[in-house]
């Protein structure tokens, strides 16, 4: 029986403090993390018995109108609410989400005539192509790489991250974005499963169910040649479809940053 539902509302129910809702703490000691069940019921106008039914995975089909008061009382964004949309099967699955296609030629051409180092990720962040900038960046920029196997498993990843937890949370909450409610996708069930034996770290943060697409951010590398490097990552999705994104990273220009990169660059070119 499939109890991803379930999971997810119990996930981010303990996420959620009364304070945030307004609720009173009460005396003594609360026995859970976050919101009780009946807490959550009645904020959403529901029976606590339906509630636990949905947790429990007794019923796996709410409404629309109960999917939307649930995402409001778990203080769900757009996204999650989305995410727990098709949980309750109210949106269709996404299409096509299986193909892993090769690099299109021209996206190939792209990454080596671009003068800053860029990636070609697909879905399960596998690195399917990277130009020479990149590689001379991070090990982890390699094709043939899984950045998620190489961030969690990896003690690299954390050598030369400093700000590694962040990171690794916005991975893990980027990967459910991408995966959307497909259960049916056995090469995605593998990673997870493998990564949850494996890493302590990853099977804590996927249990919070987090849901958000990485657009990009600020970043700090460490690297050993050129030091500490402040970086923008942009993330792109390709519009050819399959599921592939391009990621870039460039300097703030005139900075010390860009000095580095730029020696680091002409040492690959």
């Amino acid at each position: 029986m499939d109890h991803s539902l379930g999971d997810f509302l119990r996930a981010r129910r303990e996420l959620v403090t009364p304070d945030e809702v307004d609720l009173p703490a009460g005396g003594g000691v609360r026995r859970v993390p976050g919101l009780r069940r009946e807490e959550v019921a009645m904020l959403a106008g529901i029976s606590a018995e339906y509630y636990t039914r949905l947790e429990r995975g007794r019923d796996r089909t709410p409404s629309p109108q109960v999917v939307t008061a649930l995402a409001r009382v778990l203080r769900l964004d757009p996204e999650s609410t989305e995410y727990l949309m098709g949980l309750a099967g109210r949106k269709n699955p996404r299409a096509g989400g299986h193909r892993d296609p090769h690099v299109p030629h021209h996206l190939d051409q792209l990454l080596r005539t671009i003068n800053l180092p860029a990636l070609v990720l697909n879905r399960y962040s596998d690195v399917l192509a990277a130009n020479a900038f990149a590689q001379a960046l991070s090990p982890g920029m390699r094709p043939g790489i899984n950045r998620l196997r190489w961030e969690f498993l990896d003690p690299e990843a954390r050598r030369t991250n400093p700000d590694w937890q962040r990171s690794a949370t916005a991975a893990i909450a980027h990967l459910r974005a991408q995966a959307g409610t497909d259960t049916a996708d056995e090469r995605l069930h593998r990673l997870i499963g493998e990564l949850s034996v494996t890493s302590d770290d990853f099977r804590r943060l996927w249990a919070r169910y987090d849901v958000h697409t990485a657009t990009g951010g600020e970043i700090t590398l460490l690297h050993p040649q050129a030091g500490a490097l402040q970086l923008f990552a942009e993330k792109f999705t390709y519009a050819g479809g399959g599921g592939l994104e391009l990621l870039l990273f460039h300097p703030e220009t005139g900075g010390r940053t860009a000095e580095a990169l730029a020696t680091l660059m002409t040492e690959q070119a």
